[in-house]
């Protein structure tokens, strides 16, 4: 005898929901994911009435199931919201430039006005180029640290009042693991938020799907035949979420509620009294929010556009100290041939560090051209499996 739908009674079961373990049909399917994001969204009080949402889109699941969700609510229940797609380009051949061909076909789908903005116009560089220099070890930082303040600027621009992101439980959860791991308590009690308003611009974050499985995402998308790009960015592999997500799924074979219970342990976290916190100020170079002298965004910069990438990667201290010395260096004078840079005590023949790299030094007519760096390659795909009972 087939199983039937636990929710209406009728219809054979189509799958399991991994949030509730529940056997539901497509139709409940759809129904039972709608709501309750709707009731994330009116619990929370995400939006009101006449204002303009800017969706960060990736043409990946998540984004695009979240602009066809939020139209579809808005058209539903009617909110008043004025959707935006907004859209950044990293730079990523093979991944970016074929994701975005995606959003384009979202934008006419869905009928919403469409915003790209590139790392290449914003900051000069690409992350092709500057995973070039620093090698793939750490290029997501770079990427994480510059597309949130692009999407800040395209939000901006578009005069938007909020940016709506598709993270999901998933996300939230590896977020916060991530954080004990590295003992940021300042992080840990930032990333449980489901709106974030102390961004420079003025304009907060939402997430309407922070108590959405990633497993549902890709049900609903599948289910309903949304149009997608699966493919995962060739720069991943390596980074530091990855270990997280491994370790939450191992977690998740062993107890199916481990996303939400640590969801619901990282709100209730608190730090005791007396703890020193960072005070939020903003930079003295571009304005945006940080802890430190200078945001997080213009130390990558520097260090990229002075030929020593690895200039931000690292403790806030020791990133404050060749930042220091990277400053000073720029009142250093070649004394002669012989003589070496005060900034690293490397000779002239090696100026990756030198601030006269690239130019005519005042006291010689020597000239220094950058190094170059091999760009080593790594092919990765990943596969998502769906079956009629469970997704896995």
């Amino acid at each position: 005898m087939p199983l039937l739908c636990s929710i209406c009674k009728d219809k054979r079961a189509l799958l399991k929901r991994p949030k509730t373990g529940t056997p539901v049909c497509k139709d409940c399917f759809y129904w039972a994911f709608e709501c309750e994001i709707h009731h994330t969204i009116q619990t929370a009080n995400l939006f009101k009435r006449g204002e303009k949402v800017a969706i960060g889109a990736s043409g990946g699941k998540d984004s695009t199931v979240l602009a066809y969700v939020l139209k579809t609510l808005n058209e539903r229940y009617d909110y008043g919201l004025n959707l935006f797609l907004l859209s950044i380009d990293e730079g990523i051949t093979g991944y970016r430039d074929d994701s975005l061909e995606t959003v384009k076909r979202n934008q006419q789908q869905y009928d919403l006005p469409l915003k790209v903005l590139s790392y290449q116009d914003l900051y000069g560089w690409s992350m092709d180029a500057i995973v070039k220099q620093i090698g793939r070890k750490n290029n997501c930082t770079f990427c994480g640290v510059f597309r949130r303040q692009a999407l800040d600027r395209g939000a901006m621009s578009l005069g938007v009042d909020k940016i709506a992101t598709g993270h999901n439980a998933d996300d939230v959860a590896e977020t916060i693991i991530m954080n004990i791991l590295r003992g940021d308590i300042a992080r840990l009690q930032r990333c449980t938020a489901i709106i974030t308003g102390d961004d420079p611009s003025g304009i907060p974050r939402v997430k309407p799907f922070k108590y959405t499985y990633e497993k549902e995402i890709v049900a609903y998308a599948y289910f309903k035949k949304l149009d997608y790009f699966s493919t995962e960015c060739i720069y991943a592999p390596n980074a530091y979420r990855g270990h997280a997500r491994a370790y939450l799924k191992d977690l998740e074979a062993i107890r199916s509620s481990t996303i939400i219970d640590i969801i619901h342990s990282g709100e209730m976290m608190s730090v005791k009294e007396g703890v020193k916190m960072p005070v939020q100020t903003k930079c003295k170079k571009c304005g945006y929010i940080s802890s430190n002298e200078f945001c997080k965004a213009c130390v990558l910069l520097e260090g990229l556009n002075k030929g020593l990438p690895r200039l931000g990667v690292g403790k806030t201290s020791k990133v404050n100290q060749q930042l220091k010395q990277v400053n000073d260096s720029k009142s250093c004078e070649c004394q002669n041939k012989s003589t070496k840079c005060c900034l690293n005590n490397v000779p002239k023949t090696a100026p990756s560090s030198c601030p006269n790299r690239s130019k005519n030094c005042e006291n010689h007519d020597a000239k220094f051209d950058s190094p170059s760096v091999k760009d080593n390659q790594m092919d990765k795909t990943t596969k998502i499996c769906l079956t009629n009972s469970e997704i896995l």
